[in-house]
């Protein structure tokens, strides 16, 4: 069995109050407890909800200070006495989903992120912008070691959450799926996903670099909502019969697009809302929404099984997640990029930078 000289400090981004900013500093490293492993991060992707959780705008409780991140990719190097189907030295992936009871009637049916127990990395519990983070042993994702940890990082949030979307929204290989948001990085992926899943991508989002970056990530059709003069028009005649597309994904992060969805999604389509825009509401006319049957549904993040699925499809080299690295002392400078909208794709930090 391998073993690992594990420091007793390290370095992290250490949100110390809410509205931020992170702040670089050493902390302890843990030790896990029985049913928990101790990760040695090596790259954490960043997603967008790690900008909410340091500004504290959503309707849930974020633990402070907070270590913030949950695409954490890297090595175990301690586990716990309870601990048996996971070696030290395998690769291990920390998601959003932290940890769950497994006895709850929503774990005992694979509907885990439901857990009224659940752990959230980066949110309820210190997550991977730190070189050594603990997750319970159950929910880590299991990687393979010919997998590249720096790139295979934003599939453990960006990649499971759209993939369950897109098993959510009920489209069939052939069909048609609206993807909302889809210059940034979890459209990027979804876009992929997508693809390999047999639909058809029209990516919705702002701008000719957006557009261009969704075109060659395999969207048969890109809209821009910034240039557009009817949006919902464009994105009708994008599809067969100008029906409009079987299912829309929405990965916005303002609330003007929860708005129009049902305006062009085809008659007995669904609308599976994924962006949480802060304070935001969601709204249909009712006459439409029964007439035209059309179904509204939210998509969390995805269970183990959609986990190790997410994983599969990208080992077999059909996603490939558009990224930057940058260190991990360089957060701060991306969470401001992402409140000023100018990401493109996902951005990687490298732990030991």
């Amino acid at each position: 069995m391998a073993t690992f000289d594990i420091p007793t400090e390290q370095w992290a981004q250490v949100v110390e109050k809410s509205g931020g900013p992170a702040v670089y500093k050493k902390i302890p490293v843990q030790k896990p407890g029985p049913d928990e492993v101790l990760i040695n991060v090596k790259y954490s992707g960043v997603c967008h909800t790690d900008l909410h959780a340091m500004m504290g705008d959503w309707p849930l409780e974020t633990k402070m200070p907070l270590v913030g991140g949950h695409e954490g990719a890297g090595v175990v190097v301690a586990k716990g006495e309870l601990v048996k189907d996971v070696e030290l030295g395998d690769h291990a992936g920390i998601k959003w989903l932290n940890g769950s009871c497994l006895a709850c009637s929503f774990c005992m049916q694979a509907d885990e992120p439901l857990c009224p127990h659940a752990l959230l990395s980066g949110y309820t519990v210190d997550g991977s912008f730190q070189q050594y983070a603990i997750a319970k042993a159950a929910h880590i994702a299991h990687l393979p070691k010919d997998l590249d940890l720096e790139a295979v990082a934003p599939v453990l949030c960006a990649g499971i959450t759209v993939y369950k979307g897109l098993k959510e929204s009920g489209a069939r290989p052939g069909q048609w799926v609206a993807i909302v948001g889809a210059g940034g990085g979890l459209g990027n992926m979804a876009i992929q996903y997508a693809k390999a899943m047999g639909l058809n991508a029209v990516a919705i989002d702002g701008g000719a670099e957006k557009g261009a970056a969704c075109k060659e990530l395999g969207a048969a059709a890109y809209v821009d909502f910034l240039s557009t003069s009817d949006l919902v028009k464009e994105v009708k005649a994008a599809t067969p019969e100008g029906l409009g597309p079987h299912a829309v994904l929405l990965l916005a992060v303002s609330e003007k697009p929860f708005q129009q969805a049902t305006e062009y999604v085809r008659s007995r389509g669904t609308v599976v809302c994924i962006g949480l825009p802060a304070k935001a509401y969601l709204k249909a006319p009712v006459f439409d929404t029964v007439v035209r049957m059309i179904t509204i549904k939210g998509s969390y993040v995805g269970n183990r099984q959609d986990t190790q699925e997410a994983i599969d499809f990208y080992a077999r080299g059909m996603i490939k997640a558009p990224f930057k690295t940058v260190g991990l002392s360089q957060l701060q400078d991306i969470y401001t990029m992402m409140h000023e909208n100018r990401v493109v794709g996902r951005y990687v930090v490298d732990t030991s930078k």
